[in-house]
């Protein structure tokens, strides 16, 4: 059998995904991964998506009958605050996570809804107007009798290009082909703001080519059933687009997804980024990581032109590129095939939805059945044209009263911020005057963008498959243009219906789109210390984010470069170490040998611990030394507790937290309701938690950094 490395040892293969999706560029996207991972519940479950608006919590903003008073607050707080809500929520069949969050989602979800189907159903709209593109969007996915009729034929020219693949050259040049359309490759490119010169865009290139998303999936024994599945899966798969022998080919893509497992990075070397600068060229990268044919890719995805390419990943690089080189044609045809039905699957027949929804969602999640087709159309209408929604969203859903308090409550947090800065007794002066500096240079973006994104040149047909292929296309074309440019700086990545915020270490700036700006996160009309707890702890976890492990590297203008003295390092590195230990510490009963990795939730871990401190401190600013009033037996400092904890309702079933453990960047809902609190003084003092207890933690044990 041919093997690429024999056939073309001095040239060069660049194996290509699809541009990163703008929400992945950001370095946080802090409440969740841009799924449904940290969902979160609320009283009343369902009633507000009814009735399309948040529903409130009991008459202050606390739900009194969510909680559980008779386990003390130092045994377990999250149920303290959330066990009776918890005991009484069911986590719906097509989830596999529920709260509140999730109850938002479903709002806004429901919102969208409404104007796509108003939107397709009318007669009058303009040709080529954003509105017509998302209702045939929309009613193009909602087809399912069209998707039948086709099945598999849209995969027809995709699995017969692969077949022809059977060069270096070919190969190459067909993987840079993928990144305007369906297709996979072992590499990831993607454009985003210039990390050392973040005024402008540049090409970024990855390690990818794992199915199972992580590496530890194929190397560590207790996920052989995963890996098992998957193999089953991968078969199943190749077999119903009418692969030649699928059971040896999915022996073969497992085996080669293995040794590229064995060459990744860690999910925690990966995160860290002094050492995922690496700026090259083409002619370089050819050099450093021979046996590719990387100008025929980058001609084929149109990258070719760059100046520079910034390798995340420098040493696994180079070894997936010889692992490549060493693998059979036909095998890599296989993975080539395997991953390009699997990536198509959800916009084919039922054949191919059930199989991706049978191994993705409810093996990998536990999800029980499907989501209802309407939902999956409104979310390929979202991915397509968000911003041409949100523009309509914020019109009819987002008060305008809303984004000036939200104003006042960040300039609130951003003053309680400066004042830890001054304070702080282990940071020098030279370190503290550089961490003020880029605090007065925080951008803040709340609820919409000021200029909306223009989708003019994306051309949508009345077939499923080819949208998805041309929204693809338009993506990917709109970032090449982008590389060496200058950065939008009023570019948003996430839409305004979409309940999150994220901190851009480039651009140094928080964003909070409108969707999040209701119950149980902002009620103007519940009480302050609960909003102080709940979005003020959102807004001072994104502020905390540009002084987290990794946010901190980068100065006020967004560059990134070490402006920290070497002792003031040490001191920070040490206190994050013991954070690191108290996370590492905890377990999940029901599922042994699971652990969290500190490294890999560090930035979060201390985002949320800044987040619950500056809301304290932020509600005690806002009350100008007047006292807190007492509320149903809650003092103000509880009340502030209270709502963060409320902030992480959550249920998740155990496949769905294997993943999060894995996969995410955060740690489980259920422990960020009490762990930051754990190094909080006031808690201890608020709800007299004592030594012997669950959460005691020893006051000279306790993590102080921001």
């Amino acid at each position: 059998m041919n093997r690429c490395l024999s056939r073309c040892a001095a040239a060069a293969v660049l194996l290509l995904l699809p541009a990163i999706t703008r929400a992945q560029s950001h370095d946080h996207a802090c409440l969740d991964d841009a799924c449904t991972r940290l969902a979160l519940g609320a009283t009343g479950e369902g009633a507000g998506a009814v009735a399309g608006e948040a529903p409130r919590f009991g008459t202050w903003g606390i739900d009194l009958s969510g909680m559980d008073t008779s386990v003390k607050p130092g045994t377990d707080f999250f149920r303290y605050v959330n066990g009776a809500w918890a005991d009484r929520t069911t986590i719906p069949p097509d989830r596999t996570t529920f709260g509140s969050a999730a109850v938002l989602r479903d709002i806004a979800e429901g919102q969208v809804r409404a104007l796509l189907d108003e939107w397709a159903a009318a007669t009058s709209l303009a040709a080529g107007s954003d509105e017509a593109k998302l209702a045939r969007l929309y009613r193009s996915f909602l087809d399912e009798a069209a998707a039948e009729r086709r099945d598999a034929t849209p995969l027809a020219p995709r699995l017969a290009a692969i077949r022809a693949a059977t060069t270096c050259e070919a190969l190459a040049t067909l993987m840079g082909e993928t990144s305007r359309g369906a297709g996979a490759a072992v590499f990831a490119a993607g454009v985003s703001d210039d990390m050392r010169n973040p005024e402008q865009y540049t090409l970024y290139l990855s390690q990818s080519g794992l199915g199972l998303q992580d590496r530890e999936f194929y190397l560590r024994d207790n996920f052989a059933p995963q890996k098992k599945a998957y193999r089953e899966y991968v078969a199943r798969m190749l077999g119903l687009a009418g692969w030649t022998t699928p059971e040896a080919a999915a022996d073969a893509v497992i085996a080669f997804e293995t040794r590229i497992a064995e060459a990744h990075w860690t999910r925690a070397e990966s995160r860290n980024r002094d050492k995922t600068y690496n700026p090259t060229t083409w002619t370089a990268l050819a050099s450093s990581a021979p046996g590719f044919a990387w100008q025929a890719f980058a001609r084929a995805a149109g990258i070719d032109g760059a100046p520079k390419v910034v390798v995340r990943q420098d040493t696994a690089i180079p070894k997936i590129a010889a692992i490549v080189g060493e693998t059979p044609v036909d095998t890599l045809q296989a993975w080539q095939a395997f991953r390009t039905i699997d990536q198509a699957a959800p916009y084919l027949s039922a054949r191919f939805v059930t199989a991706h929804w049978e191994f993705r969602s409810m093996f990998l999640q536990g999800a029980q059945e499907p989501r209802a087709r309407w939902k999956r159309a409104v979310a390929f209408a979202e991915a397509g044209m968000g911003e041409a929604i949100g523009r309509t969203y914020v019109a009819r859903h987002f008060p305008p009263d809303s984004k000036a308090k939200m104003e006042r409550l960040v300039a609130g947090l951003r003053e309680a911020m400066r004042m830890r800065i001054e304070a702080l007794p282990w940071m020098e002066p030279a370190t503290k005057a550089a961490a003020l500096e880029k605090l007065a240079s925080f951008g803040v973006k709340i609820g919409y963008p000021s200029e909306w994104r223009d989708y003019k040149a994306l051309e949508v047909t009345g077939e499923l498959f080819a949208n998805w292929e041309r929204v693809a296309a338009f993506e990917w074309a709109r970032d090449v243009a982008r590389i060496g440019r200058p950065v939008d700086e009023d570019e948003w990545g996430m839409t305004p219906q979409t309940v999150n915020a994220y901190y851009s270490a480039a651009k140094n700036e928080i964003v909070f789109p409108a969707a999040i700006l209701q119950p149980p996160y902002f009620d103007p009309q519940a009480d302050m210390a609960v909003n102080y707890g709940a979005i003020g702890g959102v807004i001072g976890h994104e502020l905390t984010h540009g002084f987290d492990d990794q946010g901190r590297k980068s100065d006020g203008k967004g560059v990134l470069r070490d402006w920290w003295t070497p002792d003031d390092a040490k001191r920070f590195e040490a206190q994050a170490d013991r954070l690191g230990a108290q996370y590492e510490a905890y377990v999940f009963p029901t599922l042994p040998g699971m652990k969290l990795t500190a490294r890999i939730v560090m930035g979060e871990n201390i985002a949320d611990l800044g987040g619950v401190l500056l809301g304290l401190d932020a509600y005690q600013l806002s009350l100008q030394g007047k006292p807190a009033p007492v509320l149903d037996g809650f003092t103000g400092t509880q009340r502030v507790f209270l709502g963060w904890a409320q902030a992480w309702r959550i249920k998740s079933r155990d496949d769905a937290l294997r993943q999060q453990i894995v996969n995410d960047s955060h740690s489980p809902g259920f422990i960020r309701a009490f762990a930051p609190l754990r190094n909080v003084d006031a808690w201890y003092e608020a709800f007299d938690v004592k030594p012997g207890e669950a959460l005691y933690i020893a006051p000279e044990q306790r993590v102080r950094i921001w």
